[in-house]
C-alpha cells in the first residue's frame, strides 16, 4: 500500500499531489488509459496545474482503482440501474479518518456534539457513504443522545426540542426535501441548533436554488444561517459552508476550476468554470476528479458551486444550484 501522511497539514500539498498522480498514473489502469489516450507524459508533469482530471462519468462506466488489493467497501451513488456511480474502497478507514478529522476541525469535538440527521432517502441506500459517515458519527456520539430522526414520529418536536435544550452543540444534518418536509409539518424554532443541508430533492419536490431553498429553512426554522456539505459518492472528503454557499475545503482536498468550453488549463479566480477537484483521500482510486457542476473558485481556496452543465445528468444528492 502506498505510504503517504495525507492529513499532515504540515507536509506541502502539491508534493503529496504529485507524488499520489505519479502512482495512480501507472497503478490505475483506467487513469492510465487516459493519460494515454490525451498523450501526457505522466514522467514529464512538474506541477499540479499540469495534471489531467477524470472526468467524474468514468465511475458510472469502469473500475477505478489504483491498487490489486482486496476490496472493503463500494460505495454507490443515489439512482437505480447501472448507471449509479460506484467507487470502490481498498482501505475504508481512509475514508473514516477523512470525515471525522474534517467534521471535527468544522464543527468541534465529537465528545460535545448530539447530531440529529434527517436522511429518509439515503437510509433506503445502504452502499451511499453520506450515509456511511452518518451511521459512524451517530454511533460515535449516541451517548450524547444522537440519532436518525422520523418525520412519522409524534415524539420528533419533543427530541428537538430536548435536544436544543442539552449544553451540547446540536446539529441537525438533513436532505433538503426533508427538511422541507419537516418545515410543512410543524412549525418549530431550531434557531439553538445548526442546520447543515445535503441537498437532494431526488425527485421528490420542485427543484430550488441554493438562495430560495436557504430563505425558506431560516424563516421556517428561525435561524440565521444554514450551512451545507458538498460531498459525493466519487470522493472521500467533503467540504461545508457555513454560510452564504461558500464551501471551504479541508487541508487535503482543493478546488480549481478550468473554462467551460476549454477542457485543459484552470480558470482565474473567480471566474466560473468546471469544478475540478484535488481529493489526496482517494489513495486507491483517482485522486483528481473533474466534477459535473459550475463553480467559482476563489483566491483563499473557499469555492461556490452555481449550477450543473447542462448536459449532465441531476446527480441525486445535489441541488439543481443557479
Amino acid at each position: 500500500m502506498l505510504s503517504i501522511d495525507i492529513f499532515n497539514p504540515k507536509d506541502s500539498f502539491e508534493e503529496k499531489a504529485l507524488m499520489l498522480f505519479a502512482f495512480q498514473a501507472e497503478a490505475n489502469p483506467v487513469y492510465k488509459s487516459y493519460l494515454e489516450h490525451l498523450k501526457v507524459d505522466a514522467a514529464s508533469v512538474q506541477t499540479i496545474d499540469e495534471i489531467p482530471f477524470l472526468p467524474i462519468e468514468f465511475f458510472k462506466t469502469s473500475k477505478v482503482l489504483s491498487a490489486n488489493l482486496p476490496i472493503s467497501r463500494v460505495f454507490k451513488s443515489s439512482g437505480t440501474g447501472n448507471a449509479r456511480s460506484k467507487h470502490f474502497l481498498v482501505d475504508v478507514a481512509l475514508y473514516e479518518a477523512s470525515f471525522l478529522q474534517n467534521f471535527e476541525q468544522t464543527y468541534g469535538s465529537l465528545e460535545e456534539i448530539c447530531l440529529l440527521a434527517l436522511l429518509p432517502s439515503y437510509q433506503e441506500n445502504p452502499d451511499s457513504s453520506l450515509l456511511y459517515m452518518t451511521d459512524n458519527l451517530i454511533d460515535r456520539t449516541a451517548h450524547n443522545g444522537s440519532a436518525y430522526l422520523d418525520l412519522e414520529d409524534v415524539h420528533l418536536l419533543e427530541k428537538l426540542k430536548k435536544a436544543q435544550a442539552s449544553a451540547l452543540t446540536t446539529i441537525l444534518i438533513g436532505v433538503s426535501f426533508a427538511l422541507l418536509d419537516l418545515a410543512d409539518k410543524y412549525a418549530v424554532d431550531l434557531s439553538k441548533l445548526t442546520l447543515i443541508e445535503t441537498g437532494g430533492m431526488k425527485g421528490r419536490r420542485k427543484e430550488l436554488t441554493r438562495e430560495e431553498l436557504h430563505r425558506i429553512l431560516k424563516d421556517k426554522f428561525k435561524l440565521k444561517a444554514i450551512h451545507s456539505e458538498y460531498g459525493m459518492c466519487e470522493l472521500l472528503s467533503q467540504a461545508y459552508s457555513k454560510a452564504d454557499g461558500i464551501f471551504h475545503c479541508p487541508s487535503w482536498m482543493k478546488a480549481f476550476t478550468r473554462p467551460l468550453l476549454e477542457p485543459f488549463g484552470n480558470s482565474e479566480f473567480g471566474q466560473t468554470g468546471v469544478l475540478k477537484v484535488i481529493d489526496l483521500a482517494n489513495v486507491y482510486s483517482c485522486a483528481f476528479i473533474e466534477t459535473a457542476d459550475l463553480a467559482k473558485v476563489y483566491e483563499d481556496g473557499s469555492f461556490e458551486v452555481l449550477g450543473r452543465i447542462d448536459h449532465a445528468e441531476l446527480r441525486g444528492c445535489n441541488l439543481m444550484y443557479q
